[in-house]
């Protein structure tokens, strides 16, 4: 692969980056929104199908990961990864300015301690083995490794769907972000899948005729509409700051898993090179632990939290009480009739 393809591959990494960093802002706008003309996403509703900006949004991230699926035709994933970190700088300074979600200096920190991270991860991760076609991504599929982690992540999933999210969804970012990591994990192996299939396929080696190929499409599909439905929960749930980061961080953590179980990534790696990527996870790691502590030391020194409300309603009103879109006066008599708390 020559030096021009790579230039390629990183120049739409670094446009797919930017892009998917500015849905985040428009989608999240856009759920704010229709959540005062209906039942928010977080509750269950669907009234953001009706408003402009999310569509925007949405329009604006399939921009993005169509570039950055294009990327990894032209280069190798361990150069196109790493900037992915950058929609996390991209989403958090324009919160900063559009949705007034201040972004103090320990989150500032927790942000480059993920971007550090997810970088020292990526840099010593094993040269990946680029399949000949799509029925040896099959047979990687299909063996029991990958098949015990597809297995246990989808019923994992189900107990959380049926069980936790209920309940604790709009308490705990991990819940949303959770379930939408994991599906995430799945939809990109069959991603590279399909990828590895359209490239084999214009150099001449006809994929589409194998049923692999189109099962690996339905797989890719399924599985991006559930993240992208909990992902516009977590988004209409919490603080853009939080979810951007804390989205990055589990979805490539768990990336990396899956894709080490189904193509062996770590088969024949130095002990160096492993010590160096847990290092990196435990930096990547610090930096969430960071990114809570700085919200949770942003919320308590809020004026809400002195009202005589409960926690959940407090944390309602620090969101959503922004300029552009409503009053205090309207989220202090909006916030009695969400909490599931009230008497």
């Amino acid at each position: 692969m020559g030096a021009s393809d790579n230039t390629k591959g990183l120049a739409l990494a670094v446009a797919s980056s930017a892009f998917i960093g500015a849905s985040f802002i428009l989608k999240k706008i856009g759920l704010m929104r229709a959540g005062k003309c209906g039942v928010r996403a977080g509750g269950g509703g669907y009234t953001y199908l009706l408003e402009p900006l999310w569509w925007a949004g949405l329009i604006t991230m399939l921009l993005g990961e169509v570039a950055n699926f294009v990327a990894y035709v032209f280069a190798p994933a361990v150069l196109v990864t790493p900037l992915g970190a950058l929609s996390i700088i991209v989403s958090s300074v324009l919160a900063h300015f559009v949705l007034k979600e201040r972004l103090n200096k320990l989150g500032v920190l927790g942000c480059i301690s993920c971007i550090v991270g997810s970088v020292v991860v990526v840099l010593h991760a094993p040269e990946e083995h680029m399949p000949d076609s799509v029925e040896e991504i099959w047979d990687l599929a299909t063996q029991p490794g990958f098949l015990a982690y597809a297995g246990t992540t989808l019923l994992l999933m189900a107990i959380v769907v049926v069980f936790i999210e209920p309940r604790y969804g709009q308490k705990n970012i991990l819940i949303y972000l959770g379930i939408c990591s994991s599906m995430g994990s799945l939809t990109v192996v069959s991603i590279k899948a399909v990828g590895v299939a359209i490239k084999l396929t214009l150099d001449g080696m006809n994929q589409l005729a194998y049923p692999h190929t189109w099962l690996f499409i339905l797989v890719a599909v399924i599985c991006g509409v559930s993240q992208l439905n909990y992902l516009n929960k977590a988004l209409d749930t919490f603080d853009l700051a939080m979810v951007s980061p804390v989205y990055y961080v589990m979805f490539t953590t768990l990336t990396i898993v899956a894709s080490s179980i189904m193509f062996k990534d770590g088969a024949g790696q130095s002990l160096s090179s492993i010590a160096s990527e847990c290092c990196g996870l435990v930096t990547i790691l610090s930096g969430t632990i960071l990114l809570h502590a700085a919200k949770q030391k942003e919320v308590a020194s809020s004026p809400a939290s002195t009202w005589p409300l409960d926690r959940g309603i407090s944390w309602y009103i620090s969101v959503g009480s922004d300029n552009l879109l409503r009053n205090v006066e309207d989220d202090y008599f909006a916030a009695p009739q969400i909490s599931p708390t009230t008497p």
